[in-house]
């Protein structure tokens, strides 16, 4: 896949790539499965979190809620309990406007990578958030100040200066593809791909790395550690595809992205879910999403079933897909 899109190519030849596009996403997908009253379940990480613990699936702990202007002069004594925390916005897209602090002394707050923001500036940050600098449709929003998850073990040698995560797509309550996000200097500890962090495929089956993209370049190998990227296992993998059809049942959304960080103490743990998650992950698998998507849609009602779900995950990763 990755060959055919390092020259131009059709909008056919894609199709019969089975890529899927942002229209058929919108369309086919979204539109369909994705009821727009239940739109606050995702885009409200305060409502997402609510709904995970009535479900059993693991949040991070919530220290303070940021609701008023008036919040933010008193910040220094709501931080004070809290060596390390995160600060993001409620209604936040796409990694925007997260703040993590690895440690302080309450003047000074140092992140993962030894950026160091003092009280004033932290408390214009969070005016941000308050003023929907972030939210979606730049609507006043409030801020989250929670537990911050310490990067497992597993990742160090394959991470950079942040905590990865780990993405899953599913359709209709059944997984079709996955990545993990690498932070990298570039992406100064973040996993964010716009800002330079690695995304690689994952193996459904096997929760392995199949290989690694890089602004959209092929990479064998992490560019500041060297390690390579395929063959990696990622922890607590069955945990991990287990929890996020849960939570597409919770939310109720046909067509999700849930996003997890594998804490070193506590294992998987959701971030957030996406209703209308991006289309990227096409290229970290080196495969469109859209074929997948159709073998899920053929499979009677009771092949989608929670207990069966398994199965369907195991045949779509052996490329069943691409056989019927």
């Amino acid at each position: 896949m990755l060959d055919r899109l390092k020259r131009f190519v059709t909008v056919r030849e894609l199709e019969a790539f089975g890529v899927l596009g942002i229209n058929r996403r919108n369309s086919r997908c979204v539109l369909r499965f994705n009821p727009r009253a239940n739109y606050p379940r995702v885009d409200d990480k305060r409502l997402t979190k609510e709904i995970c613990r009535e479900a059993g699936i693991p949040v991070p702990e919530t220290y303070a809620i940021l609701e008023r202007h008036g919040d933010v002069r008193r910040i220094d004594e709501i931080l004070a309990p809290h060596p390390s925390f995160v600060v993001k916005p409620s209604r936040g897209a796409g990694g925007r406007g997260i703040a993590v602090v690895a440690s302080h002394d309450g003047s000074v707050f140092t992140s993962p990578g030894g950026r160091e923001t003092t009280l004033s500036e932290l408390r214009y940050h969070v005016s941000t958030l308050l003023s929907g600098l972030y939210s979606l449709a730049g609507r006043p929003d409030s801020a989250l100040v929670e537990q911050r998850l310490v990067c497992h073990p597993a990742f160090e040698r394959i991470s950079v200066d942040g905590t990865p995560d780990v993405r899953v797509v599913l359709y209709r309550g059944v997984p079709a593809m996955a990545m993990i996000r690498l932070p990298t200097v570039i992406s100064r500890g973040r996993a964010n791909l716009h800002q330079g962090a690695i995304a690689a495929g994952i193996d459904l089956a096997t929760g392995q790395t199949t290989g690694g993209v890089w602004f959209s370049q092929v990479i064998t190998h992490h560019p500041d550690t060297e390690v390579p990227i395929a063959g990696f296992q990622v922890p607590f993998w069955d945990e991990i595809l287990a929890s996020s059809m849960r939570l597409a049942d919770a939310m109720e959304m046909g067509y999700v992205g849930a996003d997890y960080v594998v804490d070193a103490q506590t294992g998987p743990m959701v971030l957030e879910a996406n209703a209308r998650p991006g289309l990227a992950i096409q290229i970290a698998n080196a495969e469109g999403l859209w074929r997948r998507l159709e073998y899920i849609e053929r499979q009677p009602e009771e092949r989608r079933a929670l207990a069966a779900r398994h199965q369907l995950v195991a045949e779509i990763a052996a490329g069943r897909h691409r056989q019927d």
